[in-house]
């Protein structure tokens, strides 16, 4: 008869129960299983649905409503900065991404490529953009004459296509995502897309998703709890009510009046979804002029009076924000570790940690690459072994890699070296 450890061992690595009263519990811990957990979250939060092409999603209206508040806050900013949006096409002829080779030389193993018309052949192939820098710049120089024609300063929001080759995971490595890019004399991208998917992964927790308030597309959720012999009219009425106010003082609110399903049922519903804050509404709230409010960051409950509902959902919201910052930024800083010694450094690799080590020149006897050295000191382990997968995908892509690689990046050395030169004449 196995032992309470032998028990414990053997069930570790597997699934936790569904939830039966409600079945909406996640089937895996974020702790244990990270991955199977994230790919669970995004499905089950209604944030995305899997299309029958490999690392394509649908992205759903929760996800997509997200999207369109970072999208309309960052558009009014740069807006500001007087960056007016464009758009350029999708397609990239052969022609000119072989003139930009050096510049797509990482994305060349994942261009993707249209070379039939119907059942025709393309005379040449088109590329689909892996990025818009050799679509728009030929056009930047036949734009740009002269100094009165600068500064140019343009933006653009839309999708790229790059054709990853293993592990595809929603908003973090997809074949087709959205991004916003922004383009004066030189470039500057912004993944904006796997902002969503680093959210879900620092503020998720077995529940299920965590929306930060200010991106969350319903900040607010109202659920009436009637009882067999209550008011449910009139709380009904005090949810409407509700929702009312808050709407009209900015909050995104809503009410769930669904009478198919339980208020426990919808308390679990809108905690896998992420909404910031619950206000439950019952006889006795009713009585007592007064709303329960519910954070979803950490469940504390509390009454607010229907007199001060607005300061006092804002005053939650607000902490709900700051708190959720503080403990993302604790979790990055004690993973953040500044080393000046080998030792130092690989101990660092080997808890996973984000390093931070002096500047090495190439040249130095500091220069021979990390790997090498680990596999010195460590012999029969592997570098990649202590790092994230990433790791691994980033070495398979290497081996891809054709040769000219390595020369491509020396061009671009000797071209910055000499632009460095020409900036100090």
């Amino acid at each position: 008869m196995a032992g309470k450890g032998a028990n414990t061992s053997a069930t570790k690595g597997k699934k936790k129960e569904v939830k039966k009263e409600t079945g909406l519990g996640l089937s895996y811990n974020k702790d244990e299983n990270f991955g199977e957990w994230y790919s669970e979250v995004v499905v089950n939060g209604e944030m995305i649905e899997y299309y029958d092409i490999s690392g394509c999603y649908i992205l759903r209206p929760w996800a997509m409503s997200i999207w369109e508040i970072m999208q309309t806050f960052f558009d009014a900013e740069i807006k500001k900065m007087k960056i007016k949006n464009c758009y350029f096409p999708l397609f990239v002829s052969s022609g000119v991404l072989q003139k930009e080779k050096d510049h797509i030389e990482g994305f060349a193993p994942e261009v993707a490529w249209v070379t039939k018309s119907g059942e025709s052949e393309l005379e040449m192939p088109i590329a689909i953009r892996p990025t818009s820098e050799t679509v728009m710049y030929p056009y930047f120089s036949k734009w740009i004459r002269g100094h009165r024609d600068l500064p140019l300063r343009l933006n653009q929001w839309c999708n790229v296509v790059r054709w990853e080759f293993s592990n595809p995971t929603p908003f973090i490595r997809s074949r087709e995502f959205l991004w916003q890019e922004g383009h004066t004399a030189f470039a500057t991208m912004e993944e904006a897309d796997t902002e969503i998917g680093v959210m879900v992964m620092v503020h998720g927790d077995d529940k299920g998703l965590v929306l930060p308030p200010k991106v969350a597309s319903v900040q607010v959720i109202v659920i009436p709890v009637p009882y067999k012999d209550a008011n449910t009219q009139g709380i009904f009425d005090a949810c409407a009510a509700t929702v009312k106010t808050l709407n009209e003082a900015g909050f995104r609110a809503e009410a769930d009046y669904r009478d198919n399903y339980s208020p426990g049922w919808k308390y679990s519903h809108w905690e896998m979804k992420g909404v910031p804050l619950r206000i439950e509404i019952g006889p006795k709230d009713l009585a007592n002029n007064q709303v329960r409010v519910v954070r979803r960051d950490n469940s504390a409950k509390s009454d607010i009076s229907m007199a001060s509902l607005v300061e006092g959902v804002k005053e939650t919201l607000d902490n709900i924000q700051q708190s959720l910052f503080d403990v993302a930024k604790q979790k990055r800083d004690a993973c953040i570790q500044v080393v000046n010694t080998w030792e130092e450094f690989a101990e660092a690799l080997g808890q996973k940690k984000m390093i931070l080590a002096p500047w090495c020149d190439e040249e130095g006897p500091c220069a021979l690459h990390p790997a090498s050295q680990f596999r010195q000191k460590n012999p029969g382990r592997k570098a990649a072994s202590s790092g994230s997968s990433k790791a691994k995908d980033t070495n398979k892509k290497a081996k891809r890699k054709p040769p000219a690689q390595s020369e491509g990046r020396k061009k671009r050395r000797e071209v910055e070296s000499n632009r460095d030169e020409d900036d100090a004449d």
